[in-house]
């Protein structure tokens, strides 16, 4: 949360070209009395970030992610060492790391693949199948279909389905052995 707000806060400044914002985020990152000027370096490092990466989002990413890791170790900068190859250095490992990283992941997918099955079966024979039969129930005769409907699908018993239905269970028994024959000569 502190990142992308430290983040947030040096674009904001930048892009708005506040003079006494600037101030406080050099503040924030000064050391012996001599600015941090990070901002003065976000061209660089952003021209830096998409020569590596060939990619504007994955560049700001990229430089995000090196302002981050360069707050965070600021203290580890000597004093009167150049602060652009400092962060550009930065810049540059962070985007090691992120190809490692994807390396990696890479790596540990194509080895889950090789354990896992390679193919499934085509779920489309299924998947028309099961239209058809759809099709053909709604095909019935609509006394079948409510028949069967309520016994096959519903789970009612014939005395239930009949009375249900507010018929005798023999017409209800009857409709449900045409509806079935029917859908055994599909």
């Amino acid at each position: 949360m502190v990142r992308a707000a430290f983040f947030w806060l040096i674009n904001f400044f930048a892009s708005a070209g506040n003079k006494i914002g600037c101030t406080c985020v050099y503040s924030i990152m000064e050391r012996k009395d001599r600015p941090f000027d990070v901002i003065g370096q976000l061209a660089a490092l952003r021209r830096y970030a998409r020569s590596l990466v060939r990619n504007s989002d994955e560049a700001e990413d990229l430089v995000h992610d090196a302002l981050v890791r360069a707050f965070e170790k600021r203290k580890s900068f000597r004093s009167g060492g150049n602060l652009r190859t400092w962060l550009l250095s930065i810049l540059h490992n962070a985007h090691i790391d992120r190809l490692r990283r994807n390396r990696s992941l890479t790596r540990r997918h194509d080895e889950a693949a090789v354990e896992a099955e390679q193919s499934l079966p085509a779920g489309q024979e299924h998947a028309v199948r099961l239209q058809q039969v759809r099709d053909a129930f709604f095909d019935l005769p609509e006394e079948q279909r409510e028949a069967l409907h309520l016994v096959a699908i519903e789970d009612l018993s014939y005395q239930e389905a009949a009375q249900a239905l507010g018929i005798p269970v023999g017409t209800l028994m009857s409709r449900i052995s045409r509806a079935r024959a029917q859908l055994r000569e599909f």
